[in-house]
């Protein structure tokens, strides 16, 4: 065989091959099976007429042949992403993407973001996975997601992050609890009442945590929750205070059924980024990543968040 029967497909094959280090995952990735896979890898192989992976047990790893392909294989699908980009149509990209959202996400500008995104990209399968950052932040680099809008930056060399969006926190309660408003509380007789927040294994949490082990004698009683929704019902109910973005309970605030709680501590804003793991290189996530800070700015000015 010749050069010339190379083919993108088995390219973008062996970068997620030696990304993954899996065959199966491959499969999964790329929505096929992994007989296919396999069969891609080796006809790339036969054309070349080098070993690209060493294949012992359990464990793929890339040849030396194909730790200098990697580079070029990298090289040609970027051009080939400029190509599109510069003569095709975006409406005629295809393909299924794997999005982690945090819920925070997904209860504030994520349906602009999905709808804008299948007037775009109509040809684009989009699955998305709603968890907590610290989930997330494994799936990305897990290579099991290939984007994610999270609370980052993610602190790892092989994820690229850009600065999406930021919401205030405050604290709110329900009527019921006859906490007073108009007086600015201290945190230690705010922590009086129980307090509610973010799950135990993310920033929100560790901040209040150690806020509160600086100002309050007594152990504070905290009920973390990994469920944003639910959080909004316990604070409903008048459960306790609870933590909670701004611009997610605008309507219970106007209408009463939620009142700001003024506290000398206010939990630091909420800031989120989209993050994507850099290698190996697929230009419709960085189209995809562009996108989503252009729809972000547009929500910004919808809503008026600076």
């Amino acid at each position: 065989m010749v050069p010339g029967n190379l083919n993108l497909t088995q390219l973008q094959t062996f970068l997620w091959v030696a990304s993954l280090h899996s065959f199966r995952k491959t499969a999964e990735k790329m929505n096929t099976t992994q007989p296919a896979i396999s069969a891609r890898i080796a006809r790339l192989e036969e054309t070349l007429g080098v070993r690209l992976f060493e294949r012992e047990t359990g464990v793929i790893r890339m040849t030396a042949k194909g730790l200098e392909l990697f580079p070029y294989a990298e090289k040609l699908l970027m051009t080939s992403a400029q190509l599109v980009d510069r003569i095709g149509q975006e409406e005629n990209l295809t393909g299924i993407l794997r999005l982690g959202v945090s819920e925070t996400i997904v209860h504030t500008w994520l349906p602009d973001f999905i709808a804008s995104l299948h007037q775009k990209f109509p040809a684009i399968e989009v699955e998305i996975m709603v968890d907590t950052t610290p989930n997330l932040r494994q799936e990305l680099i897990d290579r099991s997601l290939d984007f994610a809008f999270l609370m980052g930056p993610i602190s790892d060399f092989k994820i690229e992050n850009h600065d999406l969006i930021e919401f205030e926190v405050i604290w709110a309660a329900a009527p019921s609890l006859k906490i007073d408003q108009n007086i600015p509380l201290p945190l230690d007789e705010l922590a009086n009442n129980p307090l509610i927040t973010y799950s135990r294994n993310t920033r929100p949490f560790a901040d209040l945590a150690r806020q509160l082990r600086k100002n309050t004698d007594l152990p504070a009683r905290i009920f973390p929750c990994s469920s944003l929704a639910a959080i909004l019902k316990m604070a409903l109910d008048g459960l306790g205070v609870a933590s909670l973005p701004r611009r997610l309970i605008e309507k219970e605030l106007e209408k009463g059924t939620l009142i700001e709680i003024d506290c000398d501590w206010r939990p630091p804003n909420l800031k989120f980024t989209a993050s994507y793991p850099m290698e190996p290189y697929n230009p419709v996530t960085e189209k995809f990543i562009q996108h989503a800070l252009e729809v972000t700015e547009e929500y910004k000015k919808k809503t008026g968040i600076e």
